[in-house]
């Protein structure tokens, strides 16, 4: 694994718009293939756990050599080095993953946490229905019930909370996006029964399409906000 001398300027910039510089952490970069899949993998000296970030939209974001990503719109994928800095190993695979593979490809790095956006929860619930086990699970933006707008929500893939972990949902108040509703919420917590909490976020800045990256769908302008709620819950 080739350590990428930028790494640790790179730790230290984006700590600082979560406000904790003091914490940040440097790291390797490098990429991997994960069952035929390649991956970015950032992963500091001493990872406190391990974090899977599942991209939204069709999933695709260009992987190349030295963990370099080609379509960096998406928000867990522009936000990725903030996790690294805070001491956690991060996964952010290519399109398709398989989900169970990748979560056992981290366990090494200690409790894995997996992350979706958007579509991102859709891979998310798949890969659990399917057999993934992650200690925990995030979804932001979520297509958590029917109320969210879509039949291909993570209640329906999953049929019974049973295989649920121990899940946070982020969800911006004002997401206008038709599929990812926040009145979505509030069905998905109650069928969790227990297992599942809840972070809203508030403000920053909707441009275009209120479904993509640069709306209060993709959390634009308020990014660390998200980080801050994703890496409390995964160090936990």
């Amino acid at each position: 694994m080739r350590i990428v001398g930028w790494a640790a300027c790179l730790a230290l910039a984006v700590m600082a718009f979560s406000g904790d510089a003091a914490r940040a952490a440097p790291f390797e970069q490098s990429t991997v293939s994960v069952g035929g899949v390649q991956a970015a993998l950032l992963k500091p000296a001493k990872p406190r756990g391990a974090i899977i970030l599942l991209a939204g939209g069709d999933g695709r974001i260009g992987v190349g050599p030295d963990g370099a990503i080609a379509r960096q719109g998406n928000q867990l994928v522009r936000t990725r080095a903030a996790y690294a800095a805070q001491g956690f190993a991060v996964l952010v695979p290519d399109c398709c993953v398989d989900v169970a593979a990748a979560v056992q490809y981290m366990r090494s790095f200690g409790k894995v946490t997996l992350v979706g956006t958007s579509r991102g929860t859709q891979r998310a619930g798949r890969g659990i229905a399917a057999g993934a086990r992650p200690d925990r699970l995030v979804l932001t933006s979520g297509f958590l019930s029917n109320e969210s707008g879509d039949p291909a929500n993570v209640m329906n893939m999953l049929g019974t909370p049973a295989a649920l972990p121990q899940t946070l949902i982020v969800q911006h108040r004002h997401d206008e996006c038709f599929k990812t509703s926040p009145a979505g919420v509030a069905p998905f917590v109650a069928w969790a029964g227990g297992k599942a909490r809840v972070t809203w976020l508030d403000g920053g800045v909707s441009v275009g399409n209120p479904c993509e990256a640069r709306s209060h769908h993709g959390f634009n302008g308020i990014d660390g906000q998200v980080v801050s709620a994703v890496s409390g819950f995964a160090a936990r």
